[in-house]
């Protein structure tokens, strides 16, 4: 009788930094991914005293999952000729690796739509020269906002990647492109931290956040959002099902397929509003005091009628002055607050959809889930699922 003959458990390498937010979650799916189909042995974040990648010389892989950042992590894992998936969009184009990465177009439309929500006219984007990202972020924030004939000032101090300036220098540059820029203005910063640097540079310079400057990162990271002042409002990305992607496109790889031509496209979860876009940039006090009074209310189970109550106008000017704003009327500003709000608490919290439905304002599960299916195409449990991969 023949012994049957025990499969290899595949070597994996997670080449992820687990020291922010983003990483953590990237991981947390990958692991989520080997629970179910694996087990796979993970050598993760394997980085040496200068912080640099390094795979032991005895490691012998089956596939990666990194996220490559500089053409010397590229060459090396290249090298390697192991299945590869990348996800990050610093190298989109790398041959011969598989990608998952966030929608950018979906994360640009989410910053427009929740800067335009305060009636903000202006746009700029802050992204230091860095390795650390690519420019797919400012390409998609500044296409969508020329799709809409408006203007963003992009942040130029003219210096290359590779130069290293100190701490004084960047506030003087940061600075001197802030007092040229047309206030009010929104800002959208290509992550937490350099968010949490703009908001340094505005209380050290005096420019009120978010009145006269409005920040939004592009991803988030909780503790640098808690320890800015004012809170930094982002833009909460999948991580966690970017890594459970990542997971599933690899393990196709090893098992010989070619990597896809195509990346795979994670759509952003949602905007965590904080106090640094908490702003309301128009001249008329009625419809402030009736924006305010939605923001205030809105998870109470208000409707328009409510809101006409509070101030002395007709509901025809009230909308033609919410679409003259805001682009939208004062019953799908509504709607637009609860559904954000249900979709936070679906990727945030493990809440029921009942809980989460009440949390929204909603009188139940079904009028919750009919409006979430309609706006988002999927009902609420199913949308959690397959956030987190599952």
């Amino acid at each position: 009788m023949s012994k049957r003959t025990r499969k290899r458990i595949p070597d994996v390498a997670v080449l992820v930094e687990t020291d922010h937010s983003w990483g953590r979650a990237v991981v947390r799916g990958i692991a989520d991914y080997c629970s179910k189909f694996g087990p796979w042995n993970l050598l993760t974040d394997p980085r040496d005293y200068s912080r640099r990648w390094s795979v032991p010389d005895r490691w012998r892989g089956n596939g990666i999952i990194a996220r490559i950042s500089t053409p010397p992590q590229l060459e090396v894992i290249s090298e390697m000729g192991l299945p590869t998936v990348d996800v990050d969009d610093v190298f989109p184009d790398a041959p011969g690796i598989g990608h998952v990465r966030t929608n950018e177009a979906e994360r640009a439309k989410m910053a427009v739509s929740h800067f335009q929500g305060r009636g903000l006219k202006h746009f700029a984007y802050y992204a230091p020269p860095s390795n650390e990202y690519s420019k797919e972020c400012e390409k998609a924030f500044v296409a969508e906002l020329h799709a809409q004939n408006l203007t963003c000032h992009v942040y130029k101090p003219g210096y290359r990647v590779t130069r290293r300036i100190d701490r004084d220098e960047q506030h003087t540059r940061v600075h001197r492109w802030l007092r040229h820029l047309p206030r009010p203005v929104a800002i959208f910063a290509v992550d937490a931290r350099r968010g949490l640097e703009l908001t340094e540079v505005c209380n050290l310079e005096g420019i009120p956040v978010p009145d006269e400057v409005a920040i939004l990162a592009a991803d988030t990271d909780d503790l640098i959002c808690e320890l800015s002042t004012p809170p930094l409002s982002s833009i909460s990305v999948a991580s966690q099902r970017i890594g459970y992607e990542a997971a599933a496109m690899l393990h196709v790889m090893m098992q010989g397929e070619a990597p896809p031509p195509k990346p795979r496209l994670i759509s952003p979860t949602c905007v965590i509003g904080m106090q640094s876009t908490d702003v309301l940039a128009i001249d008329d006090v009625m419809i402030i005091k009736a924006m305010r009074y939605i923001q205030t209310h809105v998870f109470q189970g208000i409707v328009v009628a409510d809101v006409l109550r509070e101030v002395p106008v007709s509901r025809r000017f009230l909308e033609m002055q919410f679409k003259k704003y805001f682009g939208r009327l004062p019953a799908e500003e509504i709607r637009r607050l609860r559904l954000e709000r249900g979709k936070e608490l679906l990727s945030q919290s493990d809440l029921s959809v009942e809980a989460i439905a009440n949390a929204c304002g909603y009188a139940g599960t079904t009028q919750f889930g009919v409006a979430f299916r309609k706006q988002f195409g999927q009902m609420p449990l199913a949308f959690r699922k397959k956030l987190r991969g599952k």
